[in-house]
């Protein structure tokens, strides 16, 4: 297979694309051609979106965030190297079913409907599905962010990064994920190589979660890799020393086709560097 270098950034609920602000220069500077789409009704500076909830907002479910990527992916030369972070994670997973991508990685990423998530998860990500709320989008507090997102990093710099970054939601993404039969994953399905990265102090989608969705995976010539980074919490992308997931990443896709003609280590065992 011939390596791809073009490369699609998908984010994850409660943020935009400015999460991606660093990674895509730092990539390109490494010669690749990178996109960083924005999820569907998550345009805009995240600080006016707080005042002003865009217009599409609630409309945007998980379906379509996933149609919203695998369309740009359509309009390119060929088909790109896709990393996705959180719920980007699970649309990932979803795009490599749908045979959009040359290789998937899924970084703390949300899981799939088939697979049922942990209690920690569960009590974290409740109050994102609206339920048990009269609001018509969710719309994390400092706190809620502060334990959800930011628990690894300073408290001087809490409040940095939520203003940096926090947006609102739309409950109909969080709904699909648990809800809809497209959110389910056939794990039996031969595929291209998935790495899952975990942050080992991740309080939304734990480490154990991360396992859990590799392991699920079955077809024996496909490739899956998995990479827990300890002390690293669901802001793992844009925390301090986010440089060292990135260039993991980067020599996974590399070594990969540099080696893809070689024996390589079969799905039914995930492989944990």
């Amino acid at each position: 297979m011939e390596k791809s270098k073009t490369i699609v950034l998908i984010h994850g609920n409660f943020v935009n694309d400015a999460t991606w602000a660093e990674w895509k220069p730092y990539y390109e500077q490494k010669g690749y051609k990178v996109y960083t789409p924005t999820n569907p009704g998550h345009q805009g500076n995240p600080s006016e979106l707080r005042k002003h909830v865009h217009p599409d907002l609630t409309k945007t479910g998980f379906i379509d965030v996933v149609n919203n990527i695998a369309n740009l992916i359509d309009t390119l030369p060929e088909k790109p190297l896709v990393i996705g972070h959180s719920m980007g994670g699970m649309a990932t997973l979803k795009l490599v079913e749908l045979g959009k991508a040359v290789a998937g990685v899924s970084i703390d990423g949300a899981p799939p409907k088939n697979v049922f998530p942990p209690l920690q998860t569960l009590k974290t990500v409740l109050p994102a599905f609206g339920f048990f709320s009269f609001k018509r989008y969710f719309m994390g507090s400092r706190q809620w962010y502060d334990y959800a997102f930011f628990n690894t990093i300073a408290d001087t710099e809490k409040e940095k990064a939520f203003e940096k970054y926090a947006v609102p939601e739309s409950y109909k993404v969080s709904r699909q994920l648990v809800l809809n039969t497209y959110s389910n994953i056939d794990f039996k399905k031969p595929h291209v190589p998935i790495l899952f990265i975990g942050g080992g102090s991740d309080h939304i989608f734990p480490p154990t979660l991360t396992k859990d969705i590799a392991g699920r995976y079955k077809d024996t010539n496909s490739r899956i890799d998995i990479k827990i980074f300890e002390n690293k919490s669901h802001f793992i992308c844009g925390e301090k020393g986010w440089e060292s997931v990135a260039d993991y990443i980067l020599d996974w896709y590399e070594n990969y086709h540099a080696a893809h003609n070689k024996v390589l280590p079969k799905a039914g065992r995930p492989q944990y560097y």
